[in-house]
């Protein structure tokens, strides 16, 4: 994903926002999320010894086009659940990853774990709206993002009670991630300029991050080898989508992840002591 390619999808992203906003008014948003309980917290179990587990509901992708039919997103989330994961992540963008907010509500309704709305958030007005549809944790991606509004959105998301995801993807962007504040860091091993992903990436990064921040390995967790690697590297949680959508058995793959990467960082922290 190039900067022209992260460029256009966020083109895309602020078009169809606009339709939304033209339908209903920020007002509207904020009036119906004033009375809701608090979000769903998912730092207890990111901190816990075993690994956790972020399931992705995600039917295609900028880089390798349609992955799986989805046509029951509650049905996979609920195969999550029965797996061990931690939590579920929605692709909310339609245009290259065919997701939407209702396929978020339809998740949402089914389980009770957190849930990450992944889509590009550049405005307020998608902080109010997914929290109104049920999500508990707000992707928030340093690329496209300058520091003054990284630092808005990241108090808005907590003044909404839902939890940030700050994802970075180059040192700079560790770097500016872990000034703003930000808990929960997110390393892409995805390269923005090729598309390729290369998980010695988060190996490269993850130690740029301090020890008290919950460190998130995305992209390119195709297998249980590739979890144990990133775990013993430092992971505290992954966020895999593709081999759980397209590997047949999403719920013996979760809990696979689960038990192998648990392993791997119980080895890391006795060689730590």
């Amino acid at each position: 994903m190039s900067a022209g390619v992260l460029d256009e999808i966020v083109a895309g992203v602020r078009e169809d926002l606009a339709e939304r906003e033209a339908g209903r008014p920020l007002d509207d948003l904020i009036a119906a999320v004033a009375d809701l309980p608090p979000a769903r917290d998912p730092l207890p179990r990111f901190r816990a010894p075993e690994l956790a587990v972020i399931s992705e509901v995600k039917r295609s992708s900028p880089s390798k086009g349609a992955l799986a039919d989805i046509p029951d997103p509650a049905a996979l989330a609920r195969e999550y659940v029965a797996g061990g994961a931690a939590a579920i992540s929605v692709l909310t963008e339609k245009r290259r990853f065919g997701g939407s907010l209702d396929d978020l509500r339809a998740v949402r309704a089914a389980v009770d774990i957190p849930i990450l709305r992944k889509d590009f958030i550049v405005t307020d007005y998608q902080l109010y709206e997914q929290r109104e549809a049920g999500a508990d944790l707000a992707l928030l991606i340093v690329a496209s993002l300058d520091d003054a509004e990284l630092a808005h959105l990241l108090e808005l998301t907590r003044q909404l009670t839902m939890t940030p995801l700050v994802e970075v993807h180059t040192p700079d962007e560790v770097r500016r991630a872990v000034d703003s504040g930000a808990e929960l860091l997110g390393v892409n091993n995805r390269n923005l300029k090729t598309l390729d992903v290369d998980l010695a990436r988060f190996e490269q990064l993850v130690g740029l991050i301090p020890s008290d921040r919950v460190k998130v390995a995305e992209s390119g967790i195709m297998s249980s080898a590739d979890v144990s690697r990133v775990a013993e590297a430092g992971a505290d949680v992954i966020l895999v989508g593709e081999a759980l959508v397209t590997g047949g058995n999403p719920r013996q793959a979760v809990t696979d992840f689960v038990e192998v990467g648990s392993v791997a960082k119980g080895a890391l922290r006795a060689k730590n002591l």
